[in-house]
């Protein structure tokens, strides 16, 4: 079996490797290191360095695994090991997450987004299931690093096995507590998060820290207690697959970094057929991916659709920062056989530093003006990717 572990799996540039063809390597063996913004880079598996490219490291995984890793270097200090370890935000946005806990919350909050807000994805309720206070040690651990007096689990009040397990443990930890989401998309949105618990309005490109709070992710606060308590680096994901597979929806813990989509999808009974493309992440954010793809840090869901129906209208696309933007949604046209003939954006999104984004994300306004303009260059239908569910 051969595992392909890609050189960039996170927020910055494309590490550089450490190692070479016909290396030996070990499980949890540190083999690519960031050049500025980035995160380090370890074997998920033990075997030997077939090949290296630009992208990517090769490695012939020997056929029997060990269950042990190379442990990262000991200390006291927890944003060392969390740099070491090599996390970074694993519900999707990669950011590495020694740079993000870097700082101090005068009288502030962490919150542990356990909305999971996208459509079809239960990986995070599976871990709260599993072991619902090393999610709480977690936090404990976050909030020591920064400072916070209090922390918070955010999360939707039909998750009621997982609240209840959350409910059991949390009553040993004063200074936590569970508080209820919107079970809406996109609740998990950080600005959503805070605006829901806190009342606070951030405006578009404000980050949590400006309203003294830090959110991480539930599989991110695991890896964290993970490097702090076993001195683990990330070498496994866990994700949820769903769609037109055999096994139905079914939750993978703790996949090699660097396994094939393909190897996945055969391990759920392969395809019922007709089925369409592989969407890697949730139905909104995700993005169109294939049996070559391959599993990384950030990696949520794998989600094979129905094949795409025949339409070869003159569409219209209006795009969305919370959903499916302009470029995504161009795409599904033209699998349809259809030509996109005009395009516009949520008249909420606004352009902050050359990144559109949305100024109140979750509460979609009426866009009676934009398919007008639509309609009026020619589009006979209009696919759009509204958030507000």
């Amino acid at each position: 079996m051969e595992i392909k572990i890609p050189l960039r799996q996170h927020v910055g540039g494309i590490n550089s490797p450490i190692v070479k063809c016909g290396d030996k390597v070990y499980r949890g063996q540190l083999i690519a290191v960031p050049n500025g913004l980035g995160a380090n880079i370890h074997s998920s598996v033990s075997g030997e360095i077939i090949d290296i490219d630009e992208g990517e490291i090769t490695i012939k995984a020997l056929p029997n695994q060990p269950d042990d890793y190379i442990k990262i270097e000991d200390s006291d200090d927890y944003l060392e090991l969390i740099k070491e370890a090599g996390i970074v935000g694993a519900g999707g946005a990669g950011f590495p997450t020694h740079i993000k806990l870097n700082t101090k919350l005068q009288s502030g909050f962490v919150v542990i987004n356990a909305a999971e807000c996208e459509p079809l994805l239960s990986h995070n309720m599976t871990r709260i299931m599993e072991d619902p206070d090393l999610i709480l040690r977690g936090l404990k651990y976050v909030m020591e690093i920064t400072g916070a007096k209090k922390g918070y689990i955010a999360i939707k009040p039909k998750n009621k096995k997982p609240l209840i397990e959350l409910g059991k443990a949390i009553k040993s930890y004063k200074d936590i507590e569970a508080k209820y989401l919107p079970d809406m998309y996109p609740a998990g949105d950080e600005r959503v998060i805070i605006r829901e618990l806190f009342g606070i309005i951030l405006k578009p490109g404000q980050l949590p820290l400006e309203a003294n709070v830090v959110v991480s992710n539930i599989e991110t606060i695991r890896n964290i207690v993970l490097a702090i308590e076993e001195r683990r680096p990330v070498i496994t994901k866990d994700l949820t697959v769903d769609g037109r597979v055999n096994s139905g929806e079914k939750v993978f813990l703790d996949v090699p970094i660097g396994t094939s989509i393909k190897s996945i999808i055969d391990d759920c009974g392969g395809y019922i057929e007709p089925h369409g493309e592989i969407v890697l992440g949730g139905p909104f954010m995700g993005k169109a991916g294939g049996e070559d793809s391959l599993v990384t840090k950030t990696t949520g869901g794998i989600l094979v659709s129905l094949p795409f129906p025949n339409d070869s209208r003159k569409f219209g696309v209006l795009g969305c920062e919370c959903g499916a933007q302009i470029d995504r949604l161009t795409a599904i046209v033209e699998n349809m056989g259809g030509e996109v003939v005009s395009t516009a954006n949520c008249k909420r999104m606004k352009d902050v530093n050359g990144r559109l984004r949305c100024e109140e994300p979750g509460v979609c306004p009426g866009q009676a003006e934009k398919v007008m303009g639509l309609k009026k260059n020619g589009a006979e239908a209009i696919i759009v990717g509204t958030c507000e569910t």
